[in-house]
């Protein structure tokens, strides 16, 4: 075998969280910085946190609420263009609106 062809392994690679937690494991890097662990992970805690450096929840957030209003606008457009309807010319004549 070729010598000095693998990484130096570290037994006490130490792991630290940007929420504080730090724990020990093996690996080819003496130090490693992570944003999510097991302690903070929303899989293992049961809840819901935004873990976003780019802004994307944001974007997505503010299409949602854009399509909303596009669905509330259209909604109220077409209950605007509703005409009335009438039993017959002479109810349309006297402007009395049949009741569904």
């Amino acid at each position: 075998m070729k010598a000095d062809l693998h990484p130096q392994y570290y037994n006490d690679c130490l792991v630290s969280c940007a929420c504080g937690n730090t724990f020990t494991t093996g690996s080819t890097k003496p130090s490693i910085r992570v944003e999510i662990c097991s302690k903070c992970h929303p899989f293992f805690t049961g809840q819901q946190k935004f873990v976003d450096t780019l802004g994307r929840v944001e974007k997505f957030q503010q299409k949602q609420k854009q399509a909303a209003e596009k669905i509330y606008v259209k909604k109220k457009k077409e209950e605007a263009d509703v005409k009335p309807q009438y039993k017959s010319l002479k109810d349309m004549l006297m402007g009395e609106i049949a009741q569904n």
